[in-house]
């Protein structure tokens, strides 16, 4: 049912959405900001002393105020009220105008035209988006793939040794709410840097940034225009730290 829910539609009420959440946060409750941020400090604090009973319990308390805020904000009542709307829409519908699936048969020459016209391979990935939780690289040989994932919180590794990187470039794009970023690069590869943070530290091979705020920090080594094997790192935190060094 959901499929035939056309791209416009998901649009609007993707837009109508966003404008909800900024009056909510800014116009009608200024205080939810200062509530999201203490339940999303509880979680990350309590998943880094996780191993202990206060970081249990700070974990804790952190999903259960993140579910009664969200149960709690006009952005959520309008989703509930959206999809039932749609689903009444959808039910009308298809009272109004029922489907009817005509069965084509096609012949042997159109299959086996159709079988060999486009042939596709589908890929494992290395990371998977994640809400909460960290990730890292096996410890074992893995098969490279570029990476493009999104964060929610936690902390992302990323050890390129135990990989054969291809020629060329190869991109690591990584966007993330809170958690720390650590990618680890041979020595005989070149790198280009793009980091985006609002409030974290940064330590690039000798650069260090021991204070970033609201800054776009963006490098690459000296060879990497003429490398045969590259690397681009392109990442986004919001709060956070970065570190990128040789292994």
């Amino acid at each position: 049912m959901f499929k035939q829910l056309k791209t416009e539609y998901l649009g609007w009420i993707f837009l109508i959405g966003i404008i909800l959440l900024i009056s909510e946060l800014v116009f009608f409750d200024g205080g939810l900001i200062y509530s999201l941020a203490l339940a999303t400090g509880c979680l990350y604090i309590g998943r880094k002393l996780s191993p202990r009973s206060v970081g249990k319990i700070l974990y804790l308390i952190g999903i259960v105020s993140s579910v009664v805020i969200v149960l709690n904000m006009m952005i959520f009542k309008f989703f509930v009220f959206a999809i039932f709307v749609y689903i009444l829409l959808v039910y009308f519908q298809s009272k109004k105008n029922p489907e009817w699936v005509k069965p084509y048969l096609m012949e042997p020459e159109q299959k086996k035209e159709q079988i060999e016209s486009e042939p596709l391979l589908k890929k494992e990935y290395l990371f998977e988006n994640k809400l909460m939780g960290h990730q890292k690289t096996t410890d074992d040989v893995y098969e490279w793939n570029n990476i493009n994932i999104q964060r929610g919180i936690g902390d992302t590794i990323i050890d390129l040794s135990h990989t054969i990187l291809p020629k060329g470039e190869v991109v690591i794009s990584i966007q993330s709410f809170v958690g720390n970023l650590q990618v680890l690069v041979p020595y005989d590869t070149e790198v280009r840097i793009h980091h985006s943070v609002i409030a974290g530290r940064a330590v690039i091979f000798q650069k260090q940034e021991t204070k970033v705020y609201n800054q776009i920090l963006s490098y690459q080594t000296a060879e990497f225009e003429a490398a045969d094997q590259r690397i681009h790192l392109i990442t986004s935190v919001v709060v956070g730290d970065i570190e990128v060094k040789r292994v």
